[in-house]
Protein backbone atom coordinates (compact mmCIF):
# COMPACT_ATOMS: atom_id res chain seq x y z
CA UNK A 1 0.00 0.00 0.00
CA UNK A 2 1.51 3.68 -0.64
CA UNK A 3 2.26 5.23 1.99
CA UNK A 4 0.58 9.11 2.82
CA UNK A 5 1.54 11.60 0.50
CA UNK A 6 0.96 14.79 2.28
CA UNK A 7 3.83 16.05 4.72
CA UNK A 8 3.94 18.12 7.28
CA UNK A 9 1.57 21.68 6.55
CA UNK A 10 1.98 22.13 3.27
CA UNK A 11 4.23 19.65 1.28
CA UNK A 12 3.86 16.64 -0.63
CA UNK A 13 6.43 13.52 -1.32
CA UNK A 14 5.38 11.21 -4.21
CA UNK A 15 5.17 7.69 -3.60
CA UNK A 16 6.09 7.27 -7.40
CA UNK A 17 7.89 10.42 -9.24
CA UNK A 18 7.38 11.83 -11.80
CA UNK A 19 10.34 12.19 -14.39
CA UNK A 20 11.17 14.35 -16.46
CA UNK A 21 11.62 13.19 -20.03
CA UNK A 22 11.58 16.11 -22.19
CA UNK A 23 12.06 19.62 -22.00
CA UNK A 24 12.08 22.37 -24.62
CA UNK A 25 12.95 26.36 -24.21
CA UNK A 26 12.80 29.24 -26.55
CA UNK A 27 14.28 32.65 -25.90
CA UNK A 28 14.12 36.36 -27.62
CA UNK A 29 17.62 37.87 -28.58
CA UNK A 30 17.83 39.16 -25.60
CA UNK A 31 18.19 36.58 -23.23
CA UNK A 32 20.22 34.62 -26.09
CA UNK A 33 22.85 37.40 -25.21
CA UNK A 34 22.83 36.54 -21.82
CA UNK A 35 24.61 33.87 -19.13
CA UNK A 36 22.45 31.01 -20.71
CA UNK A 37 22.39 31.75 -23.81
CA UNK A 38 24.17 28.64 -24.81
CA UNK A 39 21.53 26.62 -23.07
CA UNK A 40 18.61 27.50 -25.13
CA UNK A 41 16.68 24.98 -27.88
CA UNK A 42 16.12 28.36 -29.73
CA UNK A 43 16.87 32.15 -29.88
CA UNK A 44 15.03 33.98 -31.86
CA UNK A 45 16.32 37.64 -33.10
CA UNK A 46 12.48 38.73 -34.37
CA UNK A 47 10.78 39.60 -31.41
CA UNK A 48 7.46 39.39 -33.38
CA UNK A 49 8.68 35.48 -34.18
CA UNK A 50 7.13 36.06 -37.69
CA UNK A 51 3.33 37.25 -35.57
CA UNK A 52 1.98 40.40 -36.42
CA UNK A 53 1.24 41.54 -32.46
CA UNK A 54 3.58 41.08 -28.84
CA UNK A 55 0.43 38.90 -27.64
CA UNK A 56 0.51 36.16 -30.91
CA UNK A 57 4.50 36.44 -30.91
CA UNK A 58 3.84 34.77 -27.10
CA UNK A 59 1.77 32.49 -28.38
CA UNK A 60 3.84 31.38 -30.92
CA UNK A 61 6.87 30.79 -28.98
CA UNK A 62 4.72 28.24 -26.31
CA UNK A 63 4.15 26.37 -29.52
CA UNK A 64 7.81 26.22 -30.36
CA UNK A 65 8.13 25.33 -27.30
CA UNK A 66 5.92 22.87 -26.44
CA UNK A 67 7.34 20.91 -29.98
CA UNK A 68 10.61 21.32 -29.15
CA UNK A 69 9.37 19.40 -25.63
CA UNK A 70 7.57 16.61 -27.19
CA UNK A 71 10.61 15.87 -29.72
CA UNK A 72 12.74 15.44 -27.50
CA UNK A 73 10.40 13.03 -25.20
CA UNK A 74 9.66 10.97 -28.41
CA UNK A 75 5.76 12.05 -28.48
CA UNK A 76 3.09 13.38 -30.47
CA UNK A 77 0.47 15.44 -29.13
CA UNK A 78 -2.50 12.98 -28.76
CA UNK A 79 -0.12 10.96 -26.11
CA UNK A 80 -0.37 13.71 -23.54
CA UNK A 81 -3.06 13.29 -21.12
CA UNK A 82 -2.86 16.62 -19.82
CA UNK A 83 -1.35 20.35 -20.29
CA UNK A 84 -0.91 22.48 -17.20
CA UNK A 85 -0.35 26.03 -18.35
CA UNK A 86 -0.53 29.77 -17.99
CA UNK A 87 1.05 32.78 -19.09
CA UNK A 88 0.83 36.45 -17.38
CA UNK A 89 -1.52 38.21 -19.87
CA UNK A 90 -5.25 38.55 -18.99
CA UNK A 91 -7.51 35.68 -19.81
CA UNK A 92 -3.86 33.36 -20.33
CA UNK A 93 -4.69 34.06 -24.05
CA UNK A 94 -0.91 33.55 -25.04
CA UNK A 95 -1.58 30.12 -23.61
CA UNK A 96 -5.14 29.87 -25.08
CA UNK A 97 -4.44 31.15 -28.59
CA UNK A 98 -0.77 29.31 -28.45
CA UNK A 99 -1.87 25.71 -27.98
CA UNK A 100 -5.10 25.61 -29.33
CA UNK A 101 -4.00 23.30 -32.04
CA UNK A 102 -2.42 20.14 -29.93
CA UNK A 103 -5.89 19.37 -28.87
CA UNK A 104 -5.03 18.47 -25.13
CA UNK A 105 -6.99 18.56 -22.81
CA UNK A 106 -5.61 21.60 -20.44
CA UNK A 107 -6.09 23.04 -17.13
CA UNK A 108 -5.34 26.51 -17.66
CA UNK A 109 -3.18 28.17 -14.45
CA UNK A 110 -2.42 31.76 -12.77
CA UNK A 111 0.57 32.27 -10.37
CA UNK A 112 2.12 35.52 -12.40
CA UNK A 113 6.33 34.39 -12.28
CA UNK A 114 5.50 31.52 -10.64
CA UNK A 115 3.64 29.64 -13.07
CA UNK A 116 6.56 27.13 -14.29
CA UNK A 117 6.13 26.06 -10.36
CA UNK A 118 2.30 25.71 -10.00
CA UNK A 119 2.70 23.47 -13.24
CA UNK A 120 4.88 21.20 -12.94
CA UNK A 121 3.26 20.91 -9.03
CA UNK A 122 -0.14 20.16 -10.59
CA UNK A 123 1.38 18.21 -13.31
CA UNK A 124 3.27 15.92 -11.34
CA UNK A 125 0.19 14.96 -9.17
CA UNK A 126 -1.66 14.29 -12.00
CA UNK A 127 0.71 11.71 -12.78
CA UNK A 128 2.09 10.71 -9.35
CA UNK A 129 -1.96 10.09 -9.05
CA UNK A 130 -2.20 7.90 -12.18
CA UNK A 131 -4.33 10.18 -14.12
CA UNK A 132 -1.88 10.16 -17.08
CA UNK A 133 1.03 8.95 -17.71
CA UNK A 134 2.29 11.48 -19.57
CA UNK A 135 1.66 15.23 -18.99
CA UNK A 136 3.36 18.79 -20.03
CA UNK A 137 3.90 21.42 -17.94
CA UNK A 138 4.35 25.21 -19.85
CA UNK A 139 4.22 28.82 -19.13
CA UNK A 140 5.80 32.25 -20.95
CA UNK A 141 6.13 35.61 -20.94
CA UNK A 142 7.18 38.59 -23.58
CA UNK A 143 8.62 41.80 -22.44
CA UNK A 144 6.40 44.09 -24.79
CA UNK A 145 3.38 42.28 -24.15
CA UNK A 146 3.94 42.09 -20.38
CA UNK A 147 5.02 46.18 -20.69
CA UNK A 148 1.69 47.01 -22.82
CA UNK A 149 -0.46 45.19 -19.89
CA UNK A 150 1.19 45.95 -17.13
CA UNK A 151 2.89 49.29 -17.25
CA UNK A 152 3.27 51.75 -19.95
CA UNK A 153 3.27 50.63 -24.15
CA UNK A 154 6.65 50.78 -25.39
CA UNK A 155 6.61 54.25 -27.43
CA UNK A 156 6.36 56.12 -24.10
CA UNK A 157 9.80 55.40 -23.27
CA UNK A 158 9.39 55.62 -19.21
CA UNK A 159 12.68 55.73 -17.56
CA UNK A 160 13.03 52.59 -15.43
CA UNK A 161 14.23 52.84 -11.76
CA UNK A 162 17.35 50.56 -10.38
CA UNK A 163 14.91 47.84 -8.42
CA UNK A 164 12.87 47.30 -11.60
CA UNK A 165 13.52 44.43 -13.41
CA UNK A 166 13.30 43.11 -17.11
CA UNK A 167 10.80 40.58 -18.38
CA UNK A 168 11.87 37.93 -20.06
CA UNK A 169 10.91 37.50 -23.88
CA UNK A 170 11.06 32.99 -23.16
CA UNK A 171 8.88 30.27 -23.00
CA UNK A 172 10.06 26.92 -21.71
CA UNK A 173 7.66 23.37 -21.53
CA UNK A 174 8.41 19.82 -19.61
CA UNK A 175 7.35 16.63 -20.33
CA UNK A 176 6.84 14.93 -17.23
CA UNK A 177 6.28 10.79 -17.46
CA UNK A 178 5.09 8.04 -14.91
CA UNK A 179 7.95 5.64 -13.95
CA UNK A 180 5.91 2.84 -15.82
CA UNK A 181 5.26 4.89 -18.79
CA UNK A 182 9.19 5.44 -18.88
CA UNK A 183 10.07 2.03 -18.92
CA UNK A 184 8.19 0.92 -21.01
CA UNK A 185 9.37 2.65 -23.48
CA UNK A 186 12.99 2.03 -22.71
CA UNK A 187 13.07 6.04 -21.62
CA UNK A 188 15.45 6.59 -19.34
CA UNK A 189 14.59 10.10 -17.25
CA UNK A 190 17.85 11.59 -15.16
CA UNK A 191 15.53 14.27 -13.37
CA UNK A 192 12.37 13.35 -11.30
CA UNK A 193 10.06 15.52 -9.31
CA UNK A 194 10.42 14.36 -5.58
CA UNK A 195 7.74 16.70 -4.10
CA UNK A 196 6.77 19.90 -3.57
CA UNK A 197 5.74 22.79 -1.18
CA UNK A 198 2.75 24.71 -2.13
CA UNK A 199 3.17 28.65 -1.44
CA UNK A 200 0.59 30.99 0.21
CA UNK A 201 -0.05 34.44 -0.80
CA UNK A 202 1.85 36.55 1.53
CA UNK A 203 1.34 40.55 1.70
CA UNK A 204 3.82 42.71 3.30
CA UNK A 205 2.01 45.96 1.62
CA UNK A 206 4.17 47.04 -1.04
CA UNK A 207 2.70 48.84 -3.62
CA UNK A 208 5.54 49.45 -5.67
CA UNK A 209 5.21 47.81 -9.17
CA UNK A 210 8.71 48.50 -10.20
CA UNK A 211 10.23 46.98 -7.12
CA UNK A 212 8.58 43.03 -7.66
CA UNK A 213 11.64 41.56 -6.03
CA UNK A 214 10.41 43.25 -2.64
CA UNK A 215 6.95 42.31 -3.23
CA UNK A 216 8.22 38.36 -3.78
CA UNK A 217 11.23 37.77 -1.58
CA UNK A 218 8.64 37.40 1.38
CA UNK A 219 6.99 34.33 -0.50
CA UNK A 220 9.72 33.04 -1.16
CA UNK A 221 11.21 33.01 2.29
CA UNK A 222 7.77 31.11 3.64
CA UNK A 223 7.71 28.66 0.68
CA UNK A 224 11.26 27.70 1.53
CA UNK A 225 11.19 27.94 5.42
CA UNK A 226 7.99 25.47 5.28
CA UNK A 227 9.77 23.55 2.98
CA UNK A 228 12.67 22.67 5.56
CA UNK A 229 9.97 22.46 8.24
CA UNK A 230 7.71 20.22 6.31
CA UNK A 231 11.00 17.43 5.27
CA UNK A 232 13.05 18.18 8.45
CA UNK A 233 15.77 19.64 6.65
CA UNK A 234 18.26 22.29 5.91
CA UNK A 235 19.61 24.54 3.16
CA UNK A 236 22.62 21.92 3.22
CA UNK A 237 20.54 19.14 1.78
CA UNK A 238 19.92 20.87 -1.66
CA UNK A 239 22.99 21.35 -3.67
CA UNK A 240 20.88 24.98 -4.76
CA UNK A 241 18.25 26.42 -3.81
CA UNK A 242 16.78 28.42 -7.14
CA UNK A 243 14.21 31.16 -6.40
CA UNK A 244 12.22 32.47 -9.75
CA UNK A 245 12.84 35.77 -10.43
CA UNK A 246 13.47 37.99 -7.57
CA UNK A 247 16.52 40.19 -8.76
CA UNK A 248 19.54 41.34 -6.95
CA UNK A 249 17.43 43.85 -4.18
CA UNK A 250 14.76 40.64 -3.97
CA UNK A 251 17.35 38.36 -3.27
CA UNK A 252 19.50 40.08 -0.72
CA UNK A 253 15.79 40.30 1.31
CA UNK A 254 15.43 37.11 1.11
CA UNK A 255 18.87 35.84 1.99
CA UNK A 256 18.22 38.27 4.84
CA UNK A 257 15.05 37.30 6.10
CA UNK A 258 16.45 33.44 5.92
CA UNK A 259 18.80 34.50 8.19
CA UNK A 260 16.47 35.92 10.16
CA UNK A 261 14.59 32.39 11.01
CA UNK A 262 18.09 30.72 11.53
CA UNK A 263 19.02 29.37 8.18
CA UNK A 264 21.93 30.82 6.01
CA UNK A 265 21.26 29.77 2.12
CA UNK A 266 23.56 32.15 0.58
CA UNK A 267 26.03 29.40 -0.48
CA UNK A 268 23.30 27.31 -2.03
CA UNK A 269 21.37 30.11 -3.40
CA UNK A 270 21.08 30.79 -7.11
CA UNK A 271 18.02 33.51 -8.18
CA UNK A 272 17.37 33.02 -11.99
CA UNK A 273 16.15 37.05 -12.14
CA UNK A 274 19.80 37.85 -11.29
CA UNK A 275 21.76 35.46 -13.25
CA UNK A 276 19.93 35.39 -16.73
CA UNK A 277 21.46 38.51 -17.78
CA UNK A 278 24.43 40.46 -17.77
CA UNK A 279 22.82 43.09 -15.81
CA UNK A 280 24.73 46.18 -16.14
CA UNK A 281 25.71 44.88 -19.57
CA UNK A 282 22.51 44.17 -20.47
CA UNK A 283 20.93 47.26 -18.86
CA UNK A 284 18.14 45.09 -17.06
CA UNK A 285 18.93 46.98 -13.79
CA UNK A 286 16.94 44.65 -10.86
CA UNK A 287 17.69 41.52 -13.59
CA UNK A 288 15.21 39.39 -15.42
CA UNK A 289 11.87 38.43 -14.52
CA UNK A 290 8.21 37.29 -16.48
CA UNK A 291 7.31 33.59 -16.05
CA UNK A 292 9.94 32.87 -18.78
CA UNK A 293 12.93 33.81 -16.37
CA UNK A 294 12.61 30.39 -14.30
CA UNK A 295 11.00 28.64 -17.19
CA UNK A 296 13.67 28.53 -19.42
CA UNK A 297 16.35 28.64 -17.03
CA UNK A 298 14.97 25.40 -15.95
CA UNK A 299 14.51 24.28 -18.95
CA UNK A 300 18.18 25.13 -20.34
CA UNK A 301 20.61 25.53 -17.54
CA UNK A 302 19.28 24.06 -14.48
CA UNK A 303 18.12 20.50 -15.95
CA UNK A 304 21.82 20.60 -18.45
CA UNK A 305 23.32 21.00 -14.79
CA UNK A 306 21.53 17.95 -12.94
CA UNK A 307 22.13 15.57 -15.99
CA UNK A 308 25.67 16.13 -15.59
CA UNK A 309 25.27 15.18 -11.63
CA UNK A 310 26.77 18.47 -10.57
CA UNK A 311 23.54 19.68 -8.92
CA UNK A 312 21.77 16.52 -7.71
CA UNK A 313 18.90 18.10 -5.05
CA UNK A 314 17.50 20.98 -6.40
CA UNK A 315 14.49 23.10 -4.62
CA UNK A 316 13.10 24.88 -7.36
CA UNK A 317 11.19 27.92 -5.88
CA UNK A 318 9.34 30.37 -9.21
CA UNK A 319 8.50 33.33 -7.59
CA UNK A 320 5.08 35.83 -8.28
CA UNK A 321 4.04 38.57 -7.91
CA UNK A 322 0.55 38.81 -7.64
CA UNK A 323 0.28 42.46 -9.69
CA UNK A 324 -3.66 43.08 -11.30
CA UNK A 325 -3.37 46.14 -12.96
CA UNK A 326 -7.15 46.42 -11.77
CA UNK A 327 -6.39 46.66 -7.75
CA UNK A 328 -3.14 48.56 -8.80
CA UNK A 329 -4.72 51.43 -10.35
CA UNK A 330 -7.67 51.14 -6.89
CA UNK A 331 -4.52 51.71 -4.56
CA UNK A 332 -4.15 48.12 -3.53
CA UNK A 333 -0.85 46.31 -2.35
CA UNK A 334 0.89 43.85 -4.15
CA UNK A 335 0.87 40.68 -3.07
CA UNK A 336 3.17 37.86 -3.58
CA UNK A 337 3.38 33.71 -3.68
CA UNK A 338 6.20 30.98 -4.31
CA UNK A 339 5.88 27.79 -5.13
CA UNK A 340 8.93 25.06 -4.52
CA UNK A 341 9.60 22.17 -6.62
CA UNK A 342 11.68 19.17 -5.32
CA UNK A 343 14.14 18.13 -8.04
CA UNK A 344 16.12 14.93 -7.91
CA UNK A 345 18.91 13.37 -10.23
CA UNK A 346 18.29 9.71 -11.15
CA UNK A 347 21.74 7.95 -9.20
CA UNK A 348 23.73 6.40 -12.22
CA UNK A 349 21.27 7.47 -14.94
CA UNK A 350 21.63 9.46 -17.82
CA UNK A 351 19.90 9.46 -21.18
CA UNK A 352 21.85 9.76 -24.28
CA UNK A 353 19.26 11.60 -26.15
CA UNK A 354 19.54 15.83 -25.46
CA UNK A 355 16.63 16.65 -22.69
Amino acid sequence: MDKKKAVGRRSVLFNHPPVIIGAGSVAGEKEGQGAFGKYYDMVESDPLFGAQTWEEAESKMQQLAAQVALRKAGLEPKEVRYLVAGDLLGQLIATSFGIMNFNIPMFGVYGACSTMGESLVIGSMLVDGGYGDYVMALTSSHFASAEKQFRYPLAYGNQRPYSATWTVTGSGAVVLASSEARWKRKEVGYVEVRGATTGIITDYGIKDSMNMGACMAPAAADCILNNFKDMGVGPDYYDRIITGDLGTIGQKILVDMMQGYGYDIEKQHFDCGTEIYYNEEQDTNAGGSGCGCSAITLCGFILQKMRKNQWKRVLFVPTGALLSTVSFNEGNSIPGIAHGVMLEAVAGTQTEKEL
